[in-house]
């Protein structure tokens, strides 16, 4: 147990961060509110958080620990019961020599240290942390938990009753309710576990969880198939659906209040042999950036783009996979571009992120209104500069090129595996080469990779197969991904982006007017500074930002 048994008020005053004529005032108030020494004192401007944690650690000599770089293991965090936790603002971190190292707001709290001892039969070990944090990691870590326990007083209440197509209306009414608990659950820890989407699927006998962090599927947690039908039907109210269709796929929106900030869910509902899957796209604008600096362009790269956006007139194209960061670079551009003297109007599908000072409208493919019949009505509509979501037919790439023809700057997306493979597609859909190369002023292709872990990454020599892949002829120091706590074992934390930027030079534009082929596009960019797909993964490795196996996962047949 920590000595010496000081207050929090003395200890401030020892260490000089507060006097006792504050002292004496916050303790006079604290006895009309009831608020806690800390918070009144950070409330009332007398000190802040970290102020008041950094004077603690030091006069208690114990250690901070940030919590954003660290990942606890489940039967760790099972060993001090939610309530507990919650109730002392506290988490189990780790057993470390047989003691419980738990990370506290107030590790002067005794009485909560002795409640821990007695209740886990464990010596204490205290660190201090922010509380902010602590409480946002006790939703995170607790989160799981609470969901199975959800789905455990679903079957108890309901029994997990087959479906006679009569929904269960438990779920309509009550917050209380275990379905929307559950749900509540998984998607605020989906949020604080920066996942992108959650799948929602069913089984045999089973119903599965997954979220995609850092562009790869974790399995979060399995329950019984009897909840699927109330968790979807409850899914479906929130976005607006039709809870008594099940044959045909439908999509959504949600708008959700999660205990950080407002959450964009994209909602996709498909049947399957089993039931329906559910998918929910999370679009968090908290983290959304719309700097050009920051989305993974190299110096000569993000030069290069520079230079194409710079031009008033022409069609800027961004390829790439579902989920490759074609929209943020879209977006990006766009608020590079975004200022008073310019209109700026887009057609999406869906909008997934609202631009202040750009009109932007949403396809609505039920009622005719689809990126074509939008194109023409932002015509009439006097752009500078249009954002169509996808490129999809010849219509939409006839009217995006009659655009850029009458001085219009046109950005969208098309579907090819390169950015050379760009003109192909456009020729596919009967598009002239005379009007493509008169038009298409640069093309993106791009990718996500995720970045080593930095906390459990490893140096090692590379190896013949290492300079082969690499394309070298010397053995250089490379870094490969372990493993750790901070990364939950996948050796991987977050993601950034690898691009091919062609530039529409003179010479590219005369291949294309004969129809030579990608090759010989690519060959001719790269003598104009281009860096391929491959290439560019393949400097994020040299460079100690990914791995080997990362590089052959995403450029797999570059």
């Amino acid at each position: 147990m920590v000595k010496p048994r000081k207050r929090l008020g003395e200890l401030l005053i020892d260490s000089g961060l507060i006097t006792e004529v504050i002292l004496k005032k916050a303790l006079d108030i604290q006895k009309e509110t009831g608020e806690k020494l800390g918070e009144l004192l950070v409330t009332k401007g007398f000190a802040t958080n970290e102020q008041i944690v950094e004077a603690i650690r030091k006069q208690l000599g114990i250690d901070y620990i940030d919590l954003d770089k660290v990942s606890i293991r489940q039967e760790v965090i099972d060993i001090i019961p939610e309530v507990m936790a919650r109730k002392h603002e506290l988490l189990p971190i780790d057993i470390i020599n047989g003691r419980l190292l738990v990370v506290m707001s107030d590790p002067l709290n005794y009485f909560a240290i002795e409640e821990i001892r007695v209740a886990t039969e464990y010596a204490v070990k205290t660190a201090i942390s922010l509380r902010n944090s602590i409480l946002e990691n006790i939703e995170k870590y607790y989160g799981k938990s609470k969901a199975e326990k959800a789905a455990e007083n679903y079957g108890k209440i309901y029994g997990y009753r087959k479906s006679n197509n009569e929904p269960i209306e438990e779920y309509e009414n009550s917050s209380s309710a275990p379905t929307i608990k559950f749900i509540n659950t998984i998607i605020d820890n989906a949020i604080l576990n920066n996942a992108s989407d959650i799948h929602i699927e069913p089984y045999e006998g089973e119903m599965r969880v997954r979220y995609r962090i850092d562009g790869v599927l974790r399995e979060i947690m399995k329950v019984d198939i009897g909840m699927l039908e109330a968790v979807v039907s409850r899914i479906k109210i929130m976005s607006d659906l039709n809870i008594a269709e099940k044959r045909i796929p439908q999509d959504g929106r949600i708008n959700f209040k999660s205990k950080q900030n407002n959450i964009d869910l994209r909602i996709s509902i498909v049947p399957t042999i089993l039931g329906e899957k559910v998918v929910m796209r999370i679009l968090d604008k908290s983290n959304f950036s719309l700097d050009l600096e920051r989305v993974g362009l190299d110096s000569d790269e993000l030069d290069k783009l520079k230079n194409i956006i710079s031009k008033p007139y022409g069609i800027i194209l961004v390829c790439g996979p579902t989920g490759s960061g074609k929209t943020t670079t879209l977006y990006t551009i766009l608020n590079r571009l975004n200022d008073n003297d310019k209109n700026i109007v887009t057609i999406e599908d869906p909008v997934e992120y609202n631009l202040k000072g750009i009109n932007q409208m949403q396809v609505n493919n039920k009622i005719g209104f689809t990126f074509a019949s939008g194109l023409r009505s932002i015509l009439r509509q006097d752009p500078n500069i249009i954002l169509v979501g996808e490129i999809r037919d010849n219509e939409t790439a006839e009217i995006s090129i009659r655009s850029a023809l009458t001085g219009h700057l046109v950005l969208s997306t098309i579907h090819t595996n390169n950015a050379a493979g760009v003109v192909t597609r456009l020729q596919d859909m009967k598009m002239e080469p005379f009007l493509i190369s008169s038009t298409v002023i640069g093309i993106i292709s791009q990718r996500l990779v995720r970045k080593i872990c930095p906390n459990c990454s490893e140096e090692y020599i590379s190896g013949s197969k290492e300079m082969r892949l690499l394309g070298i002829n010397e053995k250089v120091k490379l870094k490969r991904a372990k493993g750790c706590s901070i990364c939950s074992g996948t050796g991987y934390k977050g993601r950034t982006g690898i691009f091919e930027v062609i530039e529409i030079n003179k010479e590219i534009k005369e291949l294309i007017d004969y129809k030579r082929g990608e090759g010989a596009i690519e060959k001719e960019a790269q003598k104009n500074g281009t860096v391929l797909l491959r290439e560019a993964c393949i400097r994020k490795v040299l460079a100690g930002v990914t791995t080997v196996e990362e590089m052959l996962r995403v450029t797999y047949g570059y």
